[in-house]
């Protein structure tokens, strides 16, 4: 008798294992063949098509390789940028028009390029569509700021952050953010009084301008206390690139491997620098209180820390995480930005000669740019994002005192090296 109920317990159990890992098996075989096979079928009957779906690994691997590809080869002096730094989307758009799918991994990804169906997603269907969830290094990398967060949460974020962003204090900024530019080619100036050519690196300059200015006018600190962030950022950074050209597997980020801990050590070393800068801000503000000058996001946060309401309060957390985003995003965008503009105005003269003339005919021959005079720029403006311009004013302005010929036989030109971004500065007789 005991030996039958011992038997019957044995295959109870057995039929219950068998039970767990059939219903196991199945959402694997759900979630990696039969829902993908579901969507594809689901576009292909509306005319969608992309790349075949592999299963786990999605067209990462395709994707990667072309990536590669693209990168390991010199750049063109060309406005067709798209098969340098999407060549996938170059490639497939060939074969499969201009609306596809892309999988990385399981998960499905519609490409547009159609301007009117994009601006109908964002306008009046937004709702339907939510942020897709970053990769979890990418993540760490970015912050869980107004880039990830969402409902409610991103409301109230956006409401305590947007003061910052009014016209303005942004009007404000201005001289702060002069000062850098000036500060940045008092260096450049320096080295062509000793020569007649001259190769400079733009676009390592530009990242220091723009951690500069992030510093200063998004955190009111000295580019010190921000420069040991950007340098950890920039490691971090690194590490996510390599995680994103992989199929995420769940689960492995919290193995201890070589690259999760290196991971796992800068990610503390950015929450503990910046916590000392947001405990600094904190004292300079209990000591004093800024009633004029321009805004910055973490005053703003700080001050929403401080309320005693709970529908206000942000806890250090949302902070520090705002931070991060703020600190990458703001860095990555401006600096690629001005490179890519140096490099646009070594390709085409004649944009630095108009550009030249209006800034030197509105802000005069030695002044700084203001907030009034970066309102009548109309040459400068137009080619950049809002706001990004008032960096770009400022540096065409300084560069035209030093850069502007000094004699009548005298001219200058910005000649592009085709394996860099760095540019040759040649005065000519």
């Amino acid at each position: 008798m005991v030996k039958l109920l011992l038997y019957y317990c044995w295959l109870i159990k057995l039929i219950a294992i068998s039970f767990l890992a059939f219903v196991l098996l199945l959402r694997i075989v759900v979630l990696l063949w039969w829902k993908p096979r579901r969507i594809e079928h689901h576009f292909a009957r509306q005319g969608i098509r992309g790349p075949p779906y592999r299963i786990f690994i999605g067209n990462v691997k395709e994707l990667v390789e072309m990536m590669l590809k693209a990168s390991s080869q010199p750049m063109p002096f060309s406005h067709n940028i798209l098969p340098r730094v999407l060549s996938f989307y170059h490639h497939w758009k060939k074969i499969y028009g201009t609306t596809f799918l892309v999988w990385f991994g399981p998960t499905v990804r519609l490409t547009l390029s159609d301007p009117d169906l994009i601006q109908e997603i964002f306008t009046s269907k937004s709702e339907f569509y939510e942020k897709i969830e970053a990769h979890p290094l990418v993540k760490q990398l970015e912050g869980d700021g107004l880039l990830s967060l969402k409902g409610e949460k991103w409301a109230h974020h956006r409401k305590i952050i947007t003061p910052t962003f009014h016209m303005e204090n942004l009007k404000l900024l201005v001289p702060v953010v002069a000062k850098s530019v000036m500060d940045m080619l008092e260096p450049w100036y320096s080295t062509m009084s000793d020569s007649d050519e001259v190769e400079i690196e733009v676009s390592e300059w530009f990242q220091t301008l723009t951690e500069e200015v992030i510093t200063r006018t998004a955190f009111g600190s000295s580019y010190e206390d921000g420069k040991a962030i950007f340098r950890l950022q920039a490691q971090q950074m690194v590490l996510a690139a390599v995680a994103f050209q992989r199929v995420l597997i769940p689960g492995y980020r919290f193995f201890p491997t070589k690259r999760n801990v290196n991971s796992w050590r800068l990610d503390r070393e950015i929450s503990k620098s910046l916590m000392k800068l947001i405990e600094r801000r904190r004292e300079n503000s209990s000591n004093k209180t800024r009633h004029h000058g321009p805004k910055d996001l973490l005053g703003l946060m700080i001050q929403a820390s401080n309320s005693s309401s709970d529908h206000d309060h942000v806890t250090v957390h949302d902070i520090v995480e705002e931070c991060k985003s703020f600190f990458f995003a703001g860095k990555q965008t401006t600096s690629n930005l001005l490179t890519w503009t140096t490099v646009l105005l070594a390709m085409h003269p004649q944009w630095q000669v108009q550009a030249r003339e209006e800034v030197l005919r509105v802000c005069g021959s030695r002044d700084t740019p203001t907030k009034d005079d970066v309102v009548k720029l109309k040459t400068v403006k137009p080619p950049f994002p809002k706001d990004y311009h008032k960096i770009h004013a400022a540096c065409l302005h300084r560069a035209s005192l030093f850069l502007q010929p000094r004699k009548n036989n005298k001219t200058f030109a910005l000649l592009l090296f085709s394996r860099s971004h760095a540019v040759l500065i040649r005065f000519l007789n």
